[in-house]
């Protein structure tokens, strides 16, 4: 797979741009190179990913993460090329198994691990968040994220968010504020997944029902 040496940049420039990158880590498990993905973000606060299900998004959040830390490690970064501005920290919310002593819900246990986070965030931080507020409803987590997001990036930390919040992606969509960019998972017409990524608006979908027709058949998603 390609590497090259990346181009560090000021921290206030809040700089972004890839060509050909892709996760090292999942190279490695598979023994061959992945669908590679470009980036231009250079200036955005917030990097919005959505569409279908099973089709990389989480993958490209993964890469863009690793590639941060290596570029921040004086390391060659696994992409054609890259450049981004340094960051005082890099800080990541995947989602967890739910807890099993019981003691707390997915989401309490979602917004505790991002309050511990947030007292480490300083201005130019880089935050992965990966499918967070979706252990409750779609009006309450869209609103929850809204609030996060808004405060994240006012106090100057860079958000790259994988979601599934309609309305949540949807309205920051519609600001057309240009420190905002919109990734969308591309999909083809006939369900299967292209495993990249291209600039444009929220969709209201994330195609499901592709995953499920693989799974059941399409005689038994039809059947009734």
């Amino acid at each position: 797979m390609a590497t090259c040496l990346p181009e560090p940049a000021p921290t206030h420039e809040r700089a972004l741009a890839a060509e050909g990158l892709l996760d090292p880590c999942l190279a490695l498990r598979a023994g061959a190179a992945p669908v590679a993905n470009d980036l231009v973000a250079d200036g955005a606060a917030l990097l919005l990913l959505t569409g279908a299900n099973q089709v990389g998004k989480s993958t490209f959040l993964r890469a863009l993460g690793v590639a941060q830390l290596l570029l921040q490690a004086g390391l060659f970064v696994p992409a054609s090329t890259f450049r981004a501005s340094l960051a005082p920290g890099v800080f990541s919310r995947f989602r967890r198994e739910e807890d099993r002593t019981m003691t707390r819900g997915k989401l309490d246990e979602e917004l505790a691990r991002l309050r511990a986070i947030a007292d480490d965030l300083e201005p130019g931080a880089l935050l992965l968040l990966n499918e967070s507020f979706a252990a409750t409803n779609e009006r309450e987590g869209s609103e929850i994220a809204q609030e996060v997001v808004e405060a994240l990036t006012q106090a100057g930390i860079r958000v790259a968010f994988v979601t599934h919040l309609d309305d949540f992606a949807r309205g920051r969509g519609a600001r057309g504020d240009p420190a905002t960019r919109c990734l969308v998972a591309e999909r083809r017409p006939d369900g299967a997944r292209a495993f990249r990524l291209r600039e444009g608006a929220p969709e209201r979908t994330s195609h499901a029902l592709d995953v499920y027709r693989a799974v059941f058949g399409k005689a038994d998603a039809t059947a009734g």
